[in-house]
Parts: C-alpha cells; sequence; structure tokens
C-alpha cells in the first residue's frame, strides 16, 4: 500500500513538492479539548502505556488539524523509566525523578534494558497507529537524546538551568560519560524497534542542548547523537532537533541525519549557510506567536515559508506547542502552509 500523503518523506529525501509538509511538535496533546477529556480521565502513564489511548490521542490532530504526519504520543522519560529509575508526572508541574543518580554507587541501580520487555507498550501503540493511520500520513517516532535524558536523570527534576546535571558532569566526566553510553545504548535499541513496529520517520529531541557551550555540545551531546543518526540512517530518515545549539548546525549536518529542527532564533538564511545544502530544514515558528490574530499568523507564516525556500523545508513550530493556544489559530498555521504554493 503507498502512503497517501507522502510530503514529509519525499522532503527528506531531498524531492522537490508543491508545497511544503507541517507538522507541529507536541501535536498531539494539551492544546486540544478532546485531549483534555481523556487527561480528566486516565493519569499521564496511563495514556502513555495503554496503546489504544496512545493511538487516540496521536491520531487527533491528524483529525482535527489536519497536519501532514503523526507524531507519537509519548514521553522521553520512559527510557530512564526503562533504565530502572522512578519517573513521576505531576500535572502542571512535570517531571519528578525522586532518586537521581548522583554517584557510581547509583549507576549500579539502572542498566541497559531489553526493551521489548520494558517498552513493548510504545511498539504496541506504534502497531495500532499504523493501522488506524491506513497509511494516510507517516508516522514520526522519537527519543530524547542522551545529554537531554541525562539532564533529568541527574537534576532529578525540571530546570531552566540543569546546574546540578552540569556539575555532574564537569566534576564526574567518566561517570557522566559511562552515564551517556547508557543513554545512547538503549535509545538506539528503542529507536530501532519504533522502527521495526512501522515508524516511518524518527526524532532525536535534544531540549536542552542550548544549555552547552559549542565544545561541551560536541563532547558531551552530539557524539552521542552521531551514534544514535549512524545506528538508524540506514533504516529510516533522522530528523534531529537541538534547541539553542544553532552553532553547531554544520557538525549535525555531517552526522548524516536526514533533517535539522530549528528553534525560532536563527534566520532561516543563517541556518542554511551553516547547515549546508544537504540537510533539510524543519522550524521554526515561534510557539507564542500563535496566539497573535489570525491574520497575523496567516502572514507570518507566509513570511516564514519563503525565507526557507522551496528546497528541503518542513515548515514547523520552533519548540512544541503551547497548551493555551486556541485550535483554530493552529488549524490557521497548518492551513497557511497547505494553501501556499510555490507557483
Amino acid at each position: 500500500m503507498t502512503m497517501k500523503n507522502d510530503l514529509l518523506l519525499r522532503t527528506l529525501k531531498g524531492q522537490l513538492t508543491d508545497r511544503p509538509p507541517v507538522w507541529m511538535m507536541r501535536q498531539a496533546g494539551r492544546y486540544l479539548p478532546q485531549y483534555i477529556k481523556l487527561r480528566e480521565k486516565y493519569s499521564f502513564f496511563e495514556r502513555v502505556q495503554t496503546p489504544g489511548l496512545a493511538c487516540e490521542i496521536t491520531l487527533q490532530p491528524i483529525d482535527i488539524v489536519g497536519v501532514d504526519a503523526a507524531i507519537l504520543f509519548s514521553d522521553i522519560l520512559v527510557v530512564p523509566q526503562a533504565m530502572g529509575l522512578e519517573v513521576q508526572l505531576i500535572e502542571s508541574k512535570g517531571p519528578i525523578l525522586p532518586k537521581p543518580i548522583k554517584t557510581r554507587g547509583d549507576l549500579e541501580r539502572i542498566c541497559v534494558p531489553d526493551v521489548d520487555e520494558r517498552l513493548h507498550y510504545v511498539f504496541e501503540a506504534i502497531q495500532l497507529i499504523k493501522q488506524e493511520l491506513n497509511e494516510r500520513v507517516p508516522l514520526i517516532g522519537f527519543a530524547g537524546a542522551p545529554w537531554t535524558i541525562l539532564c533529568y536523570m541527574v537534576q532529578g527534576q525540571g530546570s531552566k538551568t540543569f546546574d546540578e546535571a552540569k556539575a555532574f558532569c564537569y566534576t564526574q566526566p567518566e561517570l557522566a560519560h559511562h552515564l551517556l553510553q547508557m543513554i545512547t545504548d538503549t535509545t538506539i535499541a528503542y529507536l530501532k524497534a519504533q522502527v521495526k513496529a512501522g515508524a516511518d520517520v524518527i526524532q532525536i529531541f535534544d531540549s536542552w542542548a542550548g544549555l552547552l557551550g559549542k565544545h561541551d555540545f560536541e563532547n558531551m551531546s552530539l557524539q552521542y547523537i552521531s551514534q544514535i543518526v549512524s545506528a538508524l540512517k540506514e533504516e529510516t530518515a533522522v530528523i534531529v532537533f537541538a534547541k539553542g545549539a544553532w552553532y553547531g548546525l554544520k557538525e549535525m549536518a555531517a552526522t548524516g541525519a536526514a533533517g535539522l529542527g530549528l528553534d525560532w532564533c536563527i534566520e532561516p538564511e543563517l541556518a542554511r549557510l551553516f547547515a549546508g545544502n544537504q540537510v533539510t530544514l524543519q522550524g521554526n515558528f515561534d510557539p507564542a506567536k500563535l496566539l497573535s490574530p489570525v491574520s497575523v499568523i496567516r502572514k507570518e507564516v507566509k513570511e516564514m515559508l519563503r525565507a526557507f525556500g522551496k528546497e528541503r523545508y518542513i515548515a514547523n513550530l520552533g519548540h512544541g506547542i503551547l497548551p493555551n493556544v486556541p485550535v483554530d489559530h493552529a488549524k490557521a498555521f497548518v492551513d497557511t502552509v497547505k494553501e501556499f504554493s510555490w507557483s
């Protein structure tokens, strides 16, 4: 069976299309009334770990907003959970990992798990989603980048600076690299299993990359992302989104990733200059701008599309959609891209 809407896949291969594909990070979730109803009935991890619910939530934005790709409803913190750390998710407060990694002894509490045993619910959800999607649009699977996962595993909660995680890396570098490698090995196995279950594209989220300078980014993040891309790129297209790490675009492009996600703090022309022409760029509308009047959203989206140009470009936000964005504003973003034509 052929994919009815394969814009995303063709763009990641560098093929020219009549218009850019469009999807939004965090499109499955918190801004949709249909999702909020499920949130009132089920806890976060019930929603993530029940394949039927994860499937329903993944499909909501396809039916409601009309995006060109589905992204699996899950969470990056299922990886530390599978490795043996307790993860709690408190609504509107964020994640808590009550027993974070601080010492060599703490590393003995975790392992590189059998992903089929610990994360089977993700693969079951993917199979169900693929069945329900019926080749309407591609399905994006994902994982957190090792550096971002380490931040939570060491800090034990969300943070704006992750100073404890950074201190851990600077004061116990050998331990930090050992942990990063364990996360990397787990993530490779996890993403390979997502592809085997049916994911068409993979995205790696390095949400906290921008907390590192260029040298530290290459040392503590990029070398591990690079291993993941190398392990997967023959099987599927990989998009790397390292928020705030614009200074590493050239090096990220060199990993062999098919796409690079951009936040709103870099100009399209500069991003293309750094990344080169052999990689697809994705982004980079400021999610807060979706709170503007619809007429402003439409105008600014068109400006963004023209600035990126027609080759190797996927329209998206520069980070996840905010919970307070009205659905018709999200739809205006998507519709403006879908109505756009390069001709």
